[in-house]
């Protein structure tokens, strides 16, 4: 990049200084020295900051900043706010703080409350009003303040600085359409978004993503554009140390290289962790879906049921087909003597729809149905009927605590389960409910400290099932990209939720280090 003028370098040098006097503050000192900034920082500010226009304004009206977590991106917006508020000259300065939603957007707001808290200058000069999430500078009658959820509705925001945290995690372009051109009357005005990669190749995150790769690739494409990518490429090996130095420009800083060779062995292990560390770890862009039990680590916990299994209390979780596929009920029993979950699951599919299957799509329903592995009922579609009976033998069988059910479907079969004795309590479907249960599922695979006694149906299923990811981080096996059906992984799912609903298991670490 070429120098910057005389100017600039002024106007960087003093942005550089204004954050590092109210960080040392609020950050104090790392091993025994003064907290500087970092050398990508001092590239994000040199080129925002101190390459201007003739008339002395910015030239980069908007920047674009991906990197993956724990980089420091939340006080670097925060630092950017309280600049953009205080020291930018601009009277009347409106800043604002934007997410997914408000409480996203409170993260920044927080660390740029302490900042003017533990500073003595800016505690004198600035007032943060909390109850609001705003800190006002009265003097120059200005402000920053973090935008409410429904900020897209909003009209008439004189937008001197515009901040967008995790531009990725956006659920539609509204909020970003609606304040865009919300600093069209300011003289410099600066929309800044910081970012993880994400998923989702149709959103405004993937847009301004391919922007600025275009403009890192040709800066005079849009002078006024800033982008800056840290990020592993696709041929880049994702266990080499150099790789993560490549896409973490703060690592040994903000995160120790120890802390990440260990999430890099944890996602040897899994894919749905590979997929987390190359996308929160990497910045690297995945896809949503992902296939996630391996078939090694499910066959190594494929031991027979512990004897005595039977006499147990059961947790159950049952996933209804509409008309002509599987239904699925599987019970989880935990063994307190191992710390082992034991599965026993059971399925129903309708007797002309199993031969059409097994025909057309070279399933083996027929097989699968002649060795006792699926109940075949009578007819086309399915029979509730014979999984009540079904399911209440096994409720005299077997000591059935609970049955957790899609609590959007089967209302009838529900109610008459419960007319039967048998307590039935609505499980969602949603991220909500199923993320923690399928995150403990899959600790359980790889820890083998699950035993499913290599029953071929669910174990078919289990090489079937794919998962899908929001944008927290949070999983659910998902019917739609799975290769066929996985109504028993589901249904253990869960089980594994009521279970955990009702009983205080031991702790036990199911390593969320991605969130």
């Amino acid at each position: 990049m070429p120098d910057l003028t005389t100017a600039g370098e002024a106007k960087y040098r003093r942005v550089v200084d204004f954050f590092e006097k109210i960080l040392r503050h609020s950050k104090g000192e790392q091993a025994g020295k003064p907290f500087t900034l970092l050398p990508w920082q001092h590239q994000v500010f040199r080129e925002l900051f101190g390459r201007l226009r003739p008339d002395g304004t910015r030239q980069h009206r908007i920047g674009y900043i991906e990197l993956p977590k724990k980089q420091g991106k939340s006080t670097t917006l925060a630092g950017v706010a309280l600049y953009m508020l205080l020291a930018d000259g601009e009277p009347g300065a409106e800043v604002y703080g934007a997410a997914a939603d408000r409480e996203q957007a409170g993260i920044i707001y927080r660390e740029a409350a302490t900042m003017v808290r533990a500073s003595p200058a800016l505690s004198r000069v600035l007032e943060v009003i909390d109850s609001r999430k705003t800190i006002m500078h009265k003097a120059s009658n200005s402000f920053y303040r973090v935008l409410s959820a429904d900020a897209f509705r909003a009209e008439g925001l004189n937008i001197h600085a515009l901040l967008f945290d995790e531009l990725h995690a956006q659920r539609d372009r509204r909020l970003w359409d609606a304040l865009r051109y919300g600093g069209a009357a300011r003289r410099s005005p600066l929309l800044l978004s910081i970012t993880t990669a994400g998923y989702d190749r149709k959103s405004i995150c993937w847009e301004q993503h391919a922007y600025a790769e275009r403009c890192i690739a040709d800066p005079a494409f849009d002078p006024t554009f800033f982008g800056c990518i840290y990020a592993a490429s696709e041929t880049d090996d994702w266990k080499s140390p150099a790789t993560w130095h490549k896409a973490n420009p703060s690592l040994g800083e903000t995160i120790s290289v120890e802390s990440f060779a260990a999430d890099a062995r944890e996602a040897e292990q899994s894919p749905s962790k590979l997929n987390a560390f190359l996308r929160y770890r990497l910045d690297v862009w995945t896809t949503q879906d992902v296939r996630w039990l391996t078939p090694d680590s499910w066959a190594r916990c494929g031991k027979p049921l512990r004897q005595g299994a039977e006499d147990r209390i059961w947790y159950a979780g049952l996933d209804l087909a509409s008309t002509t596929d599987l239904s699925a009920l599987v019970l989880a029993s935990f063994d307190e003597e191992d710390g082992t979950f034991d599965v026993m699951p059971f399925f129903w599919v309708p007797m002309e729809g199993a031969q059409q299957r097994s025909q057309k799509d070279r399933v083996d329903y027929l097989g699968w149905i002649r060795d006792g592995h699926i109940r075949a009922t009578d007819g086309n579609v399915t029979d509730y009927d014979v999984i009540r009976r079904d399911i209440v033998e096994l409720s005299q069988k077997y000591r059935i605590k609970q049955i957790g059910i899609d609590r959007w479907n089967a209302t009838q079969l529900a109610t008459q389960l419960q007319g039967d004795g048998i307590e039935v309590v609505g499980f969602g479907q949603g991220y909500g409910s199923m993320s923690s249960p399928a995150r403990q599922l899959e600790n359980l695979v790889l820890s083998e400290k699950i035993r499913h006694a290599n029953h071929p149906v669910l174990s078919w299923m289990a090489a079937n099932v794919a998962i899908q990811s929001d944008h927290q981080g949070n999983i659910k096996p998902s019917k739609a990209k799975s290769t066929e059906r996985i109504d028993g992984i589901v249904s253990l799912v869960m089980a594994l939720g009521i279970h955990a609903t009702a009983v205080k298991t031991p702790e036990i670490n199911w390593d969320i280090t991605w969130m």
